[in-house]
C-alpha cells in the first residue's frame, strides 16, 4: 500500500485526500500502463495523469489491488490510511513533517530537475497560477548544478 500510494502521489502530484478518496474505478489499467483520474480537486479541475511501468510499478500496483478482500463493500482504493506511515516506513526523521502534499512537492521538483517548463509542471499538477508551482519546486544541488554549468558553459577564465 505504501509503494502504490507513494507511486500515485509522487506521478500525479497528489494531495493527502486526493489519494485517500482515490476509488478503484478511478484507475484503468491498460496493460503498458495505469490512467488515473482525479475527479475532485481543490481547484474543481480534474486531473488524469498515467503512470507507466517503470521499475515494475504497475507490477506493484496489480500485486496491492490483488489483495483486496472480496467482502470489502467501499470502492475505495486504500483500505488503511494513516497520516506519517510513508515516512515511517521509511524511516525517515520527523515523521508527522510528512504529509500528501510533500508529494505534490517531490513531483514538482523531480519535474523540474528533469528540465520540464514550467507550463508542463502546472497542467501536470493543476495549478493555475505560476507563482504558486514556483513555489512547490525546491531549489535542489541537481537544479543549482545545471544553473551553474549553464552559466558557466560560455565564461573564459
Amino acid at each position: 500500500m505504501i509503494k502504490v500510494g507513494l507511486i500515485l502521489g509522487i506521478a500525479g502530484a497528489c494531495r493527502t485526500d486526493e489519494l485517500v478518496n482515490l476509488t478503484v474505478d478511478d484507475i484503468e489499467d491498460v496493460g503498458s500502463s495505469l490512467i488515473v483520474k482525479i475527479p475532485n480537486t481543490e481547484t474543481k479541475i480534474p486531473r488524469i495523469f498515467v503512470v507507466t511501468d517503470v521499475g515494475n510499478m504497475l507490477e506493484l500496483f496489480r500485486k496491492y489491488l490483488s489483495l483486496r478482500p472480496p467482502h470489502v463493500k467501499h470502492k475505495r482504493l486504500f483500505l488503511y490510511y494513516k497520516a506519517g506511515k510513508l515516512a515511517s516506513y521509511l524511516k525517515l526523521p520527523d515523521v508527522a513533517c510528512y504529509t500528501g502534499h510533500c508529494l505534490r512537492r517531490s513531483s514538482a521538483t523531480l519535474l523540474a530537475d528533469a528540465g520540464v517548463d514550467i507550463t508542463t509542471i502546472k497542467r501536470h499538477a493543476g495549478w493555475k497560477s505560476t507563482t504558486v508551482a514556483e513555489g512547490y519546486v525546491e531549489n535542489s544541488i541537481e537544479n543549482k548544478t545545471k544553473i551553474a554549468n549553464q552559466v558557466l558553459v560560455g565564461a573564459t577564465l
